[in-house]
């Protein structure tokens, strides 16, 4: 996965925005002005950062090398991705979507309404 296949990704979910709240090198994907998603415009390989629910991050780690504790981010609810090739693309775009359904579900009933009624 590169750069151009993660930010289409991210932009088709509903709702998702885009933005660089923190300089031009680290571009941030929410949803409801929620982070779902931190990646560096820079790094190669690819790295992004993904919320998790605690148990499955702790989980992820230990199964996948490619899968560390959230840089700069809380550790028990973020996981850094490295998209070095050791895992396909579906199990990648999993851990996106696992990362936007969390915070989705964690939004006020106002925020899920506002989400609903977005084309």
């Amino acid at each position: 996965m590169n750069i151009e296949e993660l930010r289409e990704y991210c932009i088709s979910k509903k709702g998702a925005t885009e933005s660089l709240p923190f300089g031009p090198e680290t571009l941030v994907f929410k949803v409801i002005n929620k982070a779902f998603l931190l990646v560096g415009m820079d790094e190669s390989p690819l790295q992004f950062n993904v919320k998790c629910e605690s148990e499955k991050a702790i989980e992820l780690r230990e199964k996948y090398s490619c899968v560390i504790p959230g840089y700069h981010m809380n550790k028990k609810h973020w996981n850094t991705i490295i998209a070095d090739g050791s895992v396909s693309i579906h199990i990648l775009r999993e851990w996106i979507t696992d990362s936007y359904n969390l915070v989705v579900n964690g939004l006020t009933k106002k925020e899920k309404q506002e989400l609903l009624e977005l084309e």
